[in-house]
């Protein structure tokens, strides 16, 4: 109790960081593993030392990352996660579990508007990429199963440039080659434009290849972008391809009757990666890959017997690469019985409304400027300190811009007031992208996070 007590207290209600150099960092904590062990005064104050000199990414004020907050039903579910301490992949190791995290998929293949279909929870969404990869392949190349990659043609995958890097991780981990990614163009709000993969496409054709699958992004790592999902639904019908969407980030905007709109279409795909660990707040991991068919199995006989005296299709493991898998539905849960669909929509609904405030108050100040208005909770935008304003014609405009982001970010770290992320895109130089969704945060902040970006780059 004292250990929780002290993490709770460290964690929610102290500044976001306390910022220390790699050396002096691990001298501090006394890293070094020893043969004797340490007295338990020692060891709370370890626990004291890892709270404090952590990012604190339940801060309101923590806009760095697509994952933050917290909510306590789902904080319950972890700590019961841990103390049960299960391995999801048998129903008689995991009754409880396997009969939960089936409810959980159907609740969210009901909201991408499957009636059936299949779904597992996996260890982040570049997996959930990879396995949706490795299904589509399977789909139209069975043999590939058991012949391995040696017999089949150049596959090849259609993708825009701001999709998620996994992408190309997984075409390299698959053996089908990162040069077998195409990236289709898109405009400049970052969506890919079908005409041109319809194009795409019938060119990889052309060259003897064999295009597969199409990886739609609904919700952009950088611009929060939401692929046109109907109109990519059609060119993969016409060309008969597999068409997955990678909704970590944006998939969430499903429970909300408002803004469920940005994924119309989604329905039509044969596969959705959602991260509920991220707009909704459920705790890293929480990553679902949902299916609108069934998947395939390994047929382990030594774990998977088929005499067991139980309904064996109940033994979930054969689904997964992992035979060891952690129980990633319970915080969802948890926190879905709490609230309802209702109050998941709510906060949905409320991280729209305060980056609409936030933009509003950065139109009424002097050197904030846009890349554009947002279409999700992602917020781009440079910061023009007073010396560089009304000069966008000199010669070295955009490379003293560039400098100014990287400049403010180290303030910040190192006062701990605040974090947000920043990068380039394209031909434009460094900019900010603050990430708004923690039901933590308030008004309040916003004004906060304007304020202290002027503090800390007026003199730049």
């Amino acid at each position: 109790s004292s250990v929780i007590n002290l993490i709770l207290l460290k964690i929610l209600f102290k500044q976001v960081c306390e910022w220390k150099e790699p050396e002096e960092l691990a001298q501090l904590l006394d890293l070094e593993l020893r043969a004797t062990g340490e007295p338990q005064q020692r060891l709370l104050q370890r626990v004291k030392d890892v709270a404090k000199y952590s990012i604190k990414t339940s801060h309101p004020r923590f806009f760095n990352q697509q994952f933050g907050g917290v909510d306590y039903h789902a904080l319950a579910g972890r700590f019961l996660t841990e103390t049960l301490n299960t391995n999801l992949f048998t129903y008689e190791v995991a009754p409880v579990f396997v009969l939960m995290e089936t409810e959980v998929l159907r609740g969210l293949r009901q909201l991408v508007g499957w009636t059936e279909g299949d779904g597992i929870f996996c260890p982040g969404g570049s997996t959930s990429n990879m396995y949706a990869m490795n299904l589509a392949r399977y789909r139209l190349f069975p043999e590939v199963k058991s012949q391995g990659v040696w017999s089949l043609p150049r596959l090849t995958i259609f993708t825009s440039p701001e999709s998620h890097y996994s992408v190309k991780k997984g075409a390299a981990f698959l053996g089908i080659g990162t040069d077998n990614v195409i990236l289709v163009k898109v405009d400049d709000g970052g969506h890919m434009i079908p005409e041109d993969l319809d194009t795409k496409i019938n060119v990889a054709k052309s060259l003897g290849a064999v295009p597969f699958l199409v990886s739609c992004t609904s919700g952009t790592t950088v611009q929060g972008a939401f692929d046109p999902l109907d109109r990519i639904a059609d060119v993969c019908e016409k060309h008969k391809l597999w068409m997955h969407v990678d909704a970590a980030w944006g998939g969430s905007v499903l429970f909300s009757e408002q803004h469920r709109h940005l994924m119309k279409g989604v329905d039509r795909a044969n596969s959705v990666a959602w991260n509920p660990h991220k707009m909704l707040i459920a705790g890293l991991q929480c990553s679902a890959l949902l299916l609108q068919d069934t998947t395939v199995s390994a047929n382990a006989t030594y774990l998977f017997q088929q005499d067991k005296f139980y309904d064996v299709n109940l033994d979930v493991g054969d689904k997964s690469v992992q035979c060891s898998r952690k129980v990633d539905c319970l915080k969802l849960w948890l926190m879905w019985k709490a609230v309802g669909s209702t109050g998941l929509a709510e906060r949905v609904d409320k991280a729209f409304f305060l980056v609409r405030y936030l933009v509003e108050q950065m139109k009424k100040r002097e050197g904030f400027h846009l890349l554009r208005d947002p279409e999700y909770v992602n917020v781009c935008f440079w910061f023009i300190p007073p010396s560089m304003r009304g000069k966008e014609g000199n010669a070295d405009y955009q490379d003293r811009l560039a400098k100014v982001a990287p400049v403010i970010k180290e303030r910040m770290m190192k006062q701990g007031t605040m974090m947000v992320g920043y990068q380039p895109l394209g031909n434009k130089v460094n900019f900010f992208r603050v990430i708004v969704f923690s039901p933590l945060v308030s008004q309040k902040d916003m004004d906060f996070f304007l304020d202290e970006i002027e503090r800390l780059g007026n003199d730049l």
